[in-house]
């Protein structure tokens, strides 16, 4: 059955798109079920921070080609609701791409602000290749991502890159050894120090790295982030942290 998986530990939540004999392809419904778990997540406090990836062999293997030849703008953005959602969520992703990440499946995996890749690991346009122009904002992500030129070799020369390329061009932040298991782990143990911070202080890091990302001008940088890290001083948290900080040093003493 062709269903989103949602699991919650320790704040950190697994979203998984399973429907591993359609190699995870997204139907309407899954991009809908995928949506409606990053809201939960959201909605979640006790969620810090969440890992999104699909039940083996693939990651995604895009759109579900029925849907995709029938779809017209109306169709496409419910398409693009899922992944749009993983983009747009407030609190930090990371994918862990263990398979194939085809298309509308890329978007997924670059929706994410981090990438974890497992052996199998492959990130294929393959949009000209079906004879459709890229949607979903691909285009932007993946040169914000790896730049014009690597972008350029994927999209219109249809080149794919296997997981250690994808690391080498900066699509991926590491490579995992071993299995699904094993992967799933290593984005969870990734994700622990935001999990294990503030909710409210990594969403509004979060959101001031998005807020700075094209600025052009240090000091309005400093403007952004002046507003939070100054309302973060005041937190109990922060307080506590302080004051443990201070104890090391004149343990130290």
């Amino acid at each position: 059955m062709a269903e989103v998986l949602l699991d919650r530990s320790d704040r950190v939540a697994v979203i998984t798109v399973h429907d591993p004999e359609r190699r995870n392809a997204l139907t309407l419904d899954l991009s809908d079920r995928l949506a409606d778990a990053v809201r939960t997540c959201e909605s979640d406090t006790g969620v810090h921070a969440v890992v999104v990836t699909g039940t083996p062999p693939a990651f995604c293997a895009g759109a579900d080609l029925t849907v995709l030849g029938e779809a017209r703008e109306e169709g496409l953005r419910r398409v693009y609701a899922g992944f749009l959602a993983v983009a747009n969520c407030s609190l930090p992703t990371v994918a862990a791409v263990g398979g194939a990440a085809v298309g509308a499946g890329l978007n997924l995996a670059l929706a994410c602000d981090v990438r974890l890749v497992g052996p199998r690991a492959r990130f294929d346009p393959r949009f000209l290749q079906l004879g459709i122009h890229p949607g979903g904002g691909m285009t932007w992500m993946l040169q914000r991502l790896v730049g014009p030129q690597t972008a350029t070799a994927m999209t219109l020369f249809g080149q794919v890159l296997d997981a250690d390329a994808a690391v080498a061009r900066g699509l991926a932040w590491q490579r995992v050894e071993g299995g699904h298991d094993e992967l799933v782990a290593a984005a969870a143990e990734l994700a622990r120090p935001a999990a294990d911070a503030p909710r409210d202080l990594v969403r509004t890091t979060k959101a001031s790295m998005r807020a700075t990302a094209d600025l052009a001008d240090h000091g309005r940088a400093v403007d952004v982030e002046l507003a939070p890290q100054a309302a973060s001083i005041g937190t109990p948290e922060f307080q506590a942290g302080l004051a443990a900080a201070k104890g090391r040093i004149s343990g130290k003493g």
